[in-house]
Order: structure tokens, then C-alpha cells, then sequence
């Protein structure tokens, strides 16, 4: 009779006070007030009071799952409630580093996802996508590129009408790369430029996106050696930034563009970022807010440290230029890394982190001068690095004039 009273009763219910009537009732009546007690137990996790106690925070999630399991098989909702119920549990083992615990989740999460698909005909299989995150993190390239290879097969046919293609595109063709299926990511990413070509001259999508894929692929094609055809991409990028820089964007965009520079660019970079051994990694190609948390604290965490790094290394540089070359690829990461983070977290990430773009510059002319022959290749490079950031902050004529000076150092380093 309390805990009826309580929900019953007028004024602003607290998430604890219906956490402790739906435990009562639960036990009277499962059918009704199980489902409530797992959303509620769910929703009194992300109280404040728990920021500073993660284990208080996951054992609220683990009993809103057990909660969810006790729902009746026969329940036709208990499929969606046990999902979400593991997906705020996975993030909690994730937070506190039990990392096997939480990939056992989110195979749960996919199995769910896989029944539901089964039932309803859908091919688009929930749980996929962060499954293949989670399989990422871990270094099983070949499985999380078979899980995105089905997930991205799904929803192509709907092509821009399903809203997660673009990112689902990127996740797939860095898994691709980082699997070695080098040929099929290659096909992947010319696709995605196709799409992103067609949604700019139809203006359902801003010209910066497909500016940036176009890059991407330049990088990757000179990455699998396709000389001649990532000369080819990178004049159809020329021509975009030249439109880009006489005329702007042909209408406003949402700022989601900033991001989509920036997981490309962290793609572009993950082969000089160099996990520590037996260390999960960022997941190439997925935005920050999917990587586990776990993950993503430790790879933001290590900014200070990585710049301490940098600035070790540049003072053994100037009396040894031979350090010149592991200077400019430490100094990329940093860059990298301080991109993805300031830009998931603040608008005003770009003046914290045009300094390093310029630093990345000089540094790289510098070796270009002291190892002319792979030099010029390397401050090629971050000029361009330069461009799509100085594009990705609307700055179209900077943007234009480090672009050409980066070709003019490709066509002298041949």
C-alpha cells in the first residue's frame, strides 16, 4: 500500500522513490511493474550521485537487466526492454575496464537483434554496429568488417533515406583496411564518394563531405600504390575546394560536417598511432561516443603525456635532425588525437588545435629540406592535413592555397 501511495500520490516523484515502489510491486504484480522497475533502475544510474561511484552506477544496470530477464518470454516488448537494458549495462563493465564482460553483452545485444530481424523480416540487424566496435577495440579486424560488410549490406538499398549510411560507409571501410581487404575498402570508399558526390549536386548534403571523401580516398589509393588514379582524385578535390573557395557552400548546413572531417582524419592516422601492446585501440572510423568508455578515457587521457613526448623529441631534433622523422609522425598523432577530442567535446576546438596544424607544417618542412626525397612527400601531407581542417572551420581560401602547395610538393617528390 506505501509503494501505491507513492506513485499514486501528487507532487514530482523522485527516480529513487520509484525505484523503491516498483522493487515492491514488482513482487505482486511482475507482469506490470517489471518492465517499469528495469527502466527506472536505468534511469536512477544516470543520476549525478553516481558520477564518482561506478560500481554503485553498474549495479543499479545489472539489476535492471536481471529485472528485464524476469519479464515474462511470451511479453512482446521484453525483447526491446532487455536490449536497452544491456546496452546501458555494457557501458557500465566497459567504464570500469571489464571488457570481456561487456563484449558478452553486446553479443547478447546481437543475438536479440538477430531473433527480432528474423521475425520481422528486416534484414538491418540491431546490435551489429557496436558489436563490430567492440570486436575492433580488440584487434579482430576480420570479424568486425564481416559484421559491418552485413549491416552496411542491409541498408544500402535505402541509400540516403536510411540517416546512418554515410557513418555505417566509414565504419565499414576502415574495417576493410584495417582487416587487409584493401581491394573491397577501396570499393567501398569510391562508393561513398559517389553518394556523397550525388547528395552535394542534389543538395541534400554539404560539398565539405564529399571534399572529405574525396581525400580519403586519395590517401587510401596512394596508400594500396594506385598512383595515377589518387592523382585523379585529388584534382576532383581541387576543383570542389576552388567552387568551395569562390562561392562557399550552396546552403547552411548543420555542423555535423566538423565531425565527419574528423573521423576521416583519424582514419587517415591510425597507422602512425601505434597502440601500446595487448592495449585495445580506438575503433577506426567510429565517432568517439562509440568507443567504449574505457577506450576513449585512456586515448584522451594520454594527450598531456603525448605532448610532453613531442616536445622531448623536438629538442633532441634540433641538435639531431635525424629525429626529425619520428618527430613529425609523434606530432601528427598528438594532432590527431587533440582533433577527435576537441571537436567532440567544443566548438571552440579550432583555435586549441590550429596551432598543431601549423606545427605539423613546419616540422614536416623541415625534413622536407633535410630529406628531400621522402621529405616532400611528408610535407605534402600536412599541408593537407592543413587544408581539410582549415575547411572544416569554413576557412576556404587558406584551405585552397595549402592544397595547391601540397601538389606542388607531390609533383616535385615525383
Amino acid at each position: 500500500m506505501r509503494a501505491r501511495n507513492v506513485l499514486l500520490a501528487s507532487g514530482r516523484r523522485t527516480p529513487r522513490e520509484e525505484v523503491g515502489a516498483y522493487r515492491v510491486l514488482a513482487r505482486v504484480s511482475p507482469a506490470a511493474y517489471l518492465p517499469r522497475l528495469s527502466k527506472a533502475l536505468q534511469q536512477l544510474s544516470y543520476d549525478a550521485c553516481f558520477d564518482d561511484l561506478p560500481e554503485g552506477c553498474l549495479a543499479l544496470r545489472e539489476e535492471a537487466v536481471a529485472a528485464a530477464r524476469a519479464v515474462d518470454p511470451a511479453e512482446p516488448a521484453r525483447a526491446d526492454l532487455l536490449y536497452g537494458a544491456l546496452d546501458t549495462c555494457q557501458r557500465a563493465l566497459y567504464e570500469l575496464g571489464r571488457r570481456a564482460e561487456g563484449l558478452a553483452m553486446r553479443a547478447e545485444m546481437l543475438a536479440i537483434g538477430r531473433a527480432q530481424a528474423e521475425l520481422s523480416g528486416d534484414p538491418a540487424v540491431n546490435g551489429l554496429s557496436t558489436w563490430a566496435a567492440g570486436l575492433s577495440e580488440e584487434g579482430r579486424f576480420a570479424e568486425a568488417a564481416d559484421a559491418l560488410t552485413e549491416w552496411v549490406a542491409a541498408i544500402l538499398p535505402d541509400g540516403p533515406r536510411h540517416g546512418a549510411l554515410a557513418w555505417s560507409m566509414l565504419e565499414w571501410i576502415a574495417a576493410l583496411r584495417d582487416a587487409g581487404r584493401t581491394d573491397e575498402a577501396l570499393a567501398a570508399l569510391a562508393t561513398l564518394v559517389d553518394m556523397e558526390a550525388a547528395d552535394a549536386a542534389n543538395d541534400r548534403g554539404p560539398m565539405a563531405c564529399h571534399l572529405y571523401a574525396v581525400i580519403g580516398y586519395a590517401r587510401l589509393l596512394d596508400d594500396c600504390d594506385r598512383g595515377d588514379r589518387a592523382a585523379a582524385a585529388r584534382q576532383e578535390a581541387l576543383a570542389l575546394l576552388t567552387e568551395l573557395a569562390a562561392t562557399g557552400e550552396r546552403k547552411s548546413w548543420s555542423g555535423y560536417q566538423a565531425a565527419y572531417w574528423a573521423v576521416l582524419l583519424d582514419f587517415s592516422g591510425a597507422d602512425g598511432d601505434r597502440p601500446a601492446p595487448g592495449e585495445p585501440r580506438p575503433p577506426s572510423g567510429f565517432v568517439p561516443m562509440q568507443w567504449s568508455p574505457d577506450v576513449r578515457r585512456r586515448h584522451f587521457e594520454s594527450l598531456d603525456a603525448l605532448r610532453e613526448d613531442v616536445d622531448t623529441l623536438a629538442l633532441r631534433a634540433v641538435e639531431d635532425p635525424g629525429h626529425l622523422a619520428e618527430l613529425v609522425r609523434l606530432q601528427r598523432v598528438l594532432t590527431i588525437r587533440s582533433s577527435v577530442h576537441g571537436e567532440s567535446r567544443t566548438h571552440l576546438f579550432a583555435d586549441r588545435v590550429r596551432p598543431m596544424f601549423d606545427e605539423g607544417v613546419d616540422l614536416a618542412r623541415r625534413l622536407s629540406e633535410h630529406r628531400p626525397a621522402d621529405g616532400n612527400r611528408t610535407l605534402a601531407r600536412s599541408l593537407m592535413d592543413r587544408s581539410t581542417f582549415r575547411a572544416a572551420t569554413h576557412e576556404f581560401g587558406p584551405a585552397l592555397d595549402d592544397f595547391r602547395r601540397a601538389l606542388r610538393h607531390l609533383g616535385e617528390a615525383g
